[in-house]
């Protein structure tokens, strides 16, 4: 089974070479690396080249989170059975290529997601938040398990996640235009189609966020966007309520036993997280103005 590197790279800076120098250095030299990059200022295309990766340009306003990553695909689909996804801030570790590609042997996996603990600059939200979410224990998902896990069952990541080419052109892949989270519209139909997720603990890539209030309110305001547009995804798996409790509850024992002080912090950012996709949800009666100033992703409102 033959696998091959996927991603799309905006000036990515100091992470981006760090990241480039650990997927040379953990991936089999042979293996396909394929950046798409979107208009670059910095020197992302110069670290590409420097580990000898495939580039292909686009203009910063062709960008699509749905329909980069499907060119992505398509560049490559009649040569390989996998692609396995990186964003240009995920750092990998060894094993991260083999232990993600051997789930495929199940031929019932159509989609893979493998463990992201936080960067080593990680505040304490954002550890958890790794932590919570990615946890040492891995499983495989499908319709079944609905009743129990809920949204969870299609959780995945396009940070660090892998696709069965095959499945993916069956499918039809993302969708060309959304806002975000194509990777839990592919995973939604996927499962309903009778496939199987599968989350890869032993797959490990370093990638964290330390966001701000302002940006966990607009990065929440594109996620009440995505689901107000695929309202389908939360009629068939349900909502996140039962595990957004959980979330809270395990980030309030989380910073008791490790720095107490970020207890106002944490209610700040998770009334912005709240507020933001409440009101994304309700994007459509907002002026196009205010929408440009709540979203995390201006350019897709061009």
């Amino acid at each position: 089974m033959k696998a091959y590197i996927a991603i799309p790279v905006y000036n990515g800076g100091d992470v981006w070479a760090r990241a480039a120098e650990k997927i040379r250095e953990h991936t089999p030299s042979d293996v396909l690396v394929q950046v798409i990059d979107s208009g670059s200022k910095d020197e992302s295309v110069a670290i590409a080249n420097k580990y000898g990766f495939n580039v292909l340009h686009i203009k910063s306003s062709d960008f699509n989170h749905g329909g980069t990553r499907s060119m992505l695909v398509d560049l490559h689909k009649n040569d390989y059975d996998v692609v396995i996804f990186l964003t240009q801030d995920a750092i990998p570790e060894s094993g991260f290529y083999e232990k993600m590609l051997n789930i495929f042997s199940n031929s019932q996996v159509s989609c893979a997601y493998g463990r992201q603990l936080p960067h080593h600059d990680a505040n304490v939200l954002s550890q958890h938040a790794r932590y919570f979410n990615y946890p040492g224990e891995g499983y495989i998902a499908s319709n079944v398990d609905v009743p129990t896990m809920g949204l969870k069952t299609v959780f995945t990541s396009n940070s660090f996640a892998a696709y069965r080419i095959s499945t993916f052109m069956e499918l039809k892949g993302f969708p060309n235009s959304t806002i975000l989270s194509e990777d839990m519209y592919f995973a939604a139909k996927s499962v309903m189609a009778g496939y199987s997720v599968a989350y890869i603990s032993d797959a490990v890539v370093r990638h964290s966020h330390n966001y701000s209030i302002r940006e966990e309110f607009k990065r929440y305001f594109d996620i009440g966007v995505f689901h107000a547009d695929e309202p389908w995804i939360r009629e068939h798996f349900g909502g996140a309520g039962g595990e957004g409790k959980k979330f809270l509850l395990s980030e309030l024992k989380y910073l008791s036993k490790t720095n107490p002080l970020y207890f106002p912090i944490s209610v700040l950012h998770n009334f912005a997280k709240i507020t933001g996709y409440k009101l994304g949800q309700k994007y459509k009666k907002l002026p196009i103005s205010l929408i440009k100033k709540f979203s995390m992703h201006r350019r897709y409102w061009n």
